[in-house]
């Protein structure tokens, strides 16, 4: 059970978070043509998940959907495509809650995003779908749609694991762990 300092600190963590993950979102690596990026956005989601859990990670993953949705610069073809590459694919990070460790719970939130991308970039994308990716003749917008999104999803997932393990050597590490 939550006390009331705990809830305070957890909300303020949360709204922290939150912050820190839309400015990185700000600050991309690489930014793929038609959406998606290489960025450390999901660092702070998946830190706040490992620490405080399914529940409070839902809420934070969910508002960061929202910001992400309002902020990311209108890479949508219609209310289909915001659902699902915006509302659906930032929410599912709070999944990451349901695992204590913060590695397994990366992995999981990762998947589960590239899941929803997939899913919205094989059907909603799929007439958009060049007839040469990556110097591949196209035939199929599941596979385009796992080669696009593949190509940042893994990329990014990696990333947000090597700086997380980085951040657990440091002092720093037991503001990151759960209580």
């Amino acid at each position: 059970m939550y006390t009331s300092r705990s809830a305070i600190a957890r909300l303020c963590e949360g709204a922290l978070m939150i912050a820190i993950a839309q400015i990185l979102s700000f600050l991309p690596l690489y930014k793929m043509p038609w959406g998606g990026s290489i960025d450390l956005a999901m660092l702070p989601i998946f830190l706040y998940c490992a620490r405080w859990g399914f529940g409070p990670g839902m809420v934070v993953s969910t508002a960061h959907a929202v910001l992400q949705m309002l902020f990311e610069g209108g890479i949508a073809i219609g209310w289909q495509s915001i659902i699902g590459d915006f509302l659906l694919a930032y929410m599912v990070l709070g999944f990451a809650g349901l695992c204590k460790n913060f590695y397994i719970g990366s992995v999981t939130g990762s998947v589960l995003r590239f899941a929803v991308h997939y899913v919205v970039g094989a059907t909603i994308w799929a007439e958009y779908m060049p007839p040469e990716f990556f110097g591949m003749t196209m035939t199929s917008p599941w596979i385009y749609s796992a080669l696009y999104n593949g190509a940042y999803m893994l990329p990014d997932c990696i990333l947000v694991l090597l700086v997380g393990f980085l951040l657990m050597k440091t002092p720093a590490q037991k503001y990151l762990l759960p209580y």
